[in-house]
């Protein structure tokens, strides 16, 4: 599929009206996990087009230009507000967290698996243990608090233990930032693949720091709190991969390839009738905002499309599947890494006056207190071990004890 080559409808005719942007919701109880994984990330996808075209519309003097924008973002802005629709009234905040961090789990696995720059592997294998380990924390939580099991949310797709420990992640902000790619030489899944994980996590990020604070009780503020600052450390890894010399137009059209090549990922592997339906409209909608960026790159910058994108055919798509044996060999070899600088590096490698130590011991001064040990420790001692789902033991010797939560791997 060359989305370049497919004749676009007019945008005008996008315009919704509002018994359109009031989908019928997917059933909590019996939808694929995958389906509501889809819809998160693809409402993510949208929250990042959007909010690109306000920083484009404010860095751009041209209004003709600054109008076009505004039209193309106001259409969008009607599919994620189509797309949040879908998430059914009962599904409370945590219910839908677990969503998001088997997304963060399994989209950055299958990412990672297929990547073919060194450096973005990386990124995402190291980042990947983490989301893995708050998908933990959070389910944990889910138990204590409200006495479900997030397998019945997960499904059989992805495996619940700790991962790199949570209290591990806070990371002086200077190791947060990577080396970024060239988009003259990165191949098509490298591009997209960076912009994708940006802003799935960014979307990540945002929910935890807006509705965190809604949560029923104060303990499970306080771990939303401590993993949205984890997502901060996420989000400026992942967005320092992109390729930060691209132009405005350039980066739209990046945007909007992105954008029909995750649509069309979507509708080749949705399973739910409804939900396929919708992705289809929203290709068909998302081609015409790439020809709508052809024409503002040859505008403005004087070039074609073939120069910010040779080959306009999608790389492989993107498909939700297992990834449990991926993650266990990346838990087995990773686990005790940590940032160091544009690097990672095994933290007993490090010096005890590097910044890692001084960073992490002035946040977890009381490491006993780290609310993401708390939730592990409240768990265990009221239902007598953690909360997990594992179909072996796990990989990393140090992590498999059930009745007490380590604080020391990936830290010391």
């Amino acid at each position: 599929m060359n989305p370049f080559l497919e004749k676009p409808k007019k945008i005008e005719s996008q315009v919704m009206n509002w018994k359109m942007l009031a989908p019928k919701p997917y059933n909590k109880e019996e939808i694929d996990p995958f389906t509501r994984v889809r819809c998160i990330l693809m409402n993510g996808t949208e929250y990042e087009a959007v909010w690109s075209k306000h920083h484009a519309h404010r860095h751009c003097a041209d209004n003709d230009v600054r109008r076009c924008i505004a039209m193309i973002r106001r259409m969008e802005q009607q599919q994620q507000k189509l797309i949040a629709g879908l998430k059914p009234i009962d599904e409370n905040i945590l219910e839908t967290t677990i969503g998001y961090e088997q997304l963060a789990v399994d989209l950055t696995a299958f990412l990672g698996n297929r990547a073919t720059d060194k450096n973005v592997k990386n990124a995402l294998d190291f980042a990947l243990l983490e989301d893995f380990d708050h998908l933990y924390r959070y389910a944990n939580l889910l138990e204590t608090d409200m006495g479900e099991h997030a397998e019945k949310y997960v499904g059989s797709y992805t495996e619940i233990m700790p991962g790199r420990p949570t209290i591990a992640h806070h990371r002086h902000p200077y190791d947060s930032v990577k080396k970024s790619i060239s988009n003259k030489k990165a191949d098509p899944i490298t591009k997209c693949d960076v912009m994708i994980i940006t802003a799935a996590e960014q979307q990540t990020m945002n929910y935890y720091m807006n509705l965190g604070a809604f949560y029923k009780n104060q303990k499970g503020r306080e771990l939303y709190t401590e993993i949205a600052m984890v997502e901060e450390d996420h989000v400026s890894q992942y967005g320092s991969l992109i390729d930060p010399t691209a132009t405005l137009c350039e980066d739209l059209l990046m945007h909007e390839y992105v954008e029909c090549y995750l649509y069309y990922s979507m509708l080749n592997d949705e399973s739910d009738p409804n939900v396929k339906k919708i992705w289809e409209m929203l290709f068909q909608q998302e081609l015409t905002h790439l020809h709508e960026a052809v024409k503002l790159l040859k505008k403005v910058d004087g070039k074609e499309w073939q120069q910010v994108i040779p080959n306009g055919e999608f790389p492989e798509l993107i498909t939700f599947r297992n990834n449990k044996e991926y993650i266990r060999r990346v838990l087995g070899k990773t686990v005790s890494l940590t940032g160091d600088r544009e690097g990672y590096i095994d933290v007993k490698k490090l010096d005890k006056s590097d910044n890692f130590f001084k960073y992490n011991n002035k946040v977890n001064s009381s490491p006993e207190k780290e609310l993401g040990h708390v939730v592990i420790c409240d768990h265990i001692k009221r239902f007598g071990e953690d909360y997990r789902v594992e179909d072996a033991p796990h990989p990393v010797k140090a992590l498999k004890d059930r009745k007490s939560d380590n604080i020391s791997v990936g830290r010391e």
